[in-house]
């Protein structure tokens, strides 16, 4: 039996339960909460700083602009006043003393005004200024703060492309991000080691029993070679080597199952249309046993990715369309082509009715159409199962669509 690595250890659990705070002081403690609030108070506190400041420059400008005298007395002459202003215009000579008040008056309300004017557009210009520049801290600082999301998000869109090797561990305070990451990390560590269990042991049982069945097929075929054993004796031993072919076939199924559920790890480019090929080529004779037509028209589309799991793909839609067929007059075809910046194989053949409804439960292991077990001499219903966990395995996908008047179109999509 192959030896397999044992599973990594997990990665050490989070410091920081929420149900029960750490320390004397657990409201010290720099969660998220806390820095937020200080981080936009802070921004706050210090924008209204820098705004009250302008404020009390741009007034105190304003006030020593207007202690200036906005008239200059050149002479009195009994109840007559000369005046002369750059600024006011209603102050002149030949006034009294009445109309000199009020034209200074107006002179001084016009000039707060124009003072109060000037003060709010510089105010405004100041607000707009320093909501540009909280604008670009608070996009900088909320970056910062939320860059460990990122990285959380990206390690799990990484996950999602059946990675389980993944891991975030993410550095810094002891904040509700770290705790959210090592609860994530030890998630993935638990799927891991579930996923590397499932196939170490649908592995190992496959390889253990690869021997017996290797033995119980020589034995067969040597009693079959004897010509003198009774006609009983052959039948039955015909009958056990097709059930012994049968079961190796299902376990040769399990191992490739197992196999091709992980991510493809060496790539090659291979042609799918070389692939549809030599299925063909090996499908070819029970197709004519059946009297099922086989054509193609097989473009080149060319993939990275493991030229024996793809031919395996191939070979299982091939075998299915040829075996559930109808009795006369069946057809397969086969194509290959390049599809919006994907390669497409397309099978599609004659055969029974399918409903829409029972589509996918072809794709399930040891399903069949109408059947629920194994049963039939047509396979060992895995070559479905086989094919999904191939295109997954390639980042691809395959499809199955019934076919009006019967059959189906298995259309398997792989990334170039």
């Amino acid at each position: 039996m192959a030896a397999t690595p044992a599973p990594p250890a997990a990665p050490p659990k989070p410091t920081w339960d929420p149900g029960q705070p750490e320390g004397p002081f657990p409201w010290l403690r720099p969660t998220i909460r806390i820095r937020l609030t200080l981080l936009y108070g802070g921004m706050f506190l210090i924008a209204g700083i820098l705004l009250l400041s302008i404020i009390y420059l741009l007034a105190a400008q304003a006030l020593r602009e207007g202690n200036a005298l906005p008239f200059k007395i050149v002479s009195v002459s009994g109840q007559k006043v000369e005046v002369s202003s750059p600024t006011c215009s209603g102050v002149g000579t030949d006034q009294s003393l009445d109309q000199f008040n009020a034209a200074i008056q107006a002179c001084i309300l016009d000039q707060r005004k124009h003072a109060l004017d000037d003060l709010l557009s510089r105010s405004l210009m100041a607000l707009l200024g320093l909501s540009v520049i909280a604008f670009a801290f608070g996009y900088a600082m909320a970056g910062r703060v939320l860059s460990p999301l990122g990285k959380i998000t990206r390690t799990a869109r990484r996950v999602v492309g059946s990675d389980l090797t993944r891991r975030i561990e993410l550095d810094g305070p002891d904040d509700e991000l770290k705790e959210l990451a090592d609860t994530f990390d030890e998630m993935l560590d638990r799927l891991e080691r579930a996923f590397t269990a499932q196939q170490r042991f649908v592995a190992n049982a496959s390889h253990e029993l690869r021997t017996p069945l290797a033995i119980n097929r020589t034995l067969l075929e040597v009693h079959l070679s004897d010509p003198g054993a009774p006609v009983e004796l052959q039948q039955l031993g015909k009958t056990l080597l097709a059930t012994n072919e049968r079961s190796e076939q299902l376990v040769e199924g399990l191992l490739l199952l197992a196999r091709s559920d992980n991510q493809i790890v060496e790539r090659k480019p291979v042609d799918l249309a070389e692939v549809a090929s030599r299925a063909l080529d090996q499908a070819r004779g029970e197709a004519e046993t059946k009297g099922v037509e086989i054509r193609g028209e097989c473009a080149p589309a060319v993939v990275q990715g493991n030229g024996v799991l793809l031919e395996r793909i191939a070979l299982n839609l091939v075998q299915n369309a040829v075996r559930y067929n109808v009795p006369e007059g069946g057809w397969v075809e086969v194509t290959t082509e390049v599809q919006h910046g994907h390669a497409v194989l397309l099978v599609s053949n004659t055969g029974p009715v399918v409903p829409a409804y029972e589509v996918d439960n072809l794709f399930e292991p040891f399903r069949r159409l109408r059947t629920e077990r194994t049963g039939s001499d047509k396979g060992v219903g895995l070559g479905l199962s086989i094919a999904r966990s191939v295109a997954r395995a390639h980042g691809g996908r395959i499809q199955a669509t019934p076919r009006e008047g019967g059959g189906l179109v298995m259309r398997v999509t792989l990334p170039v």
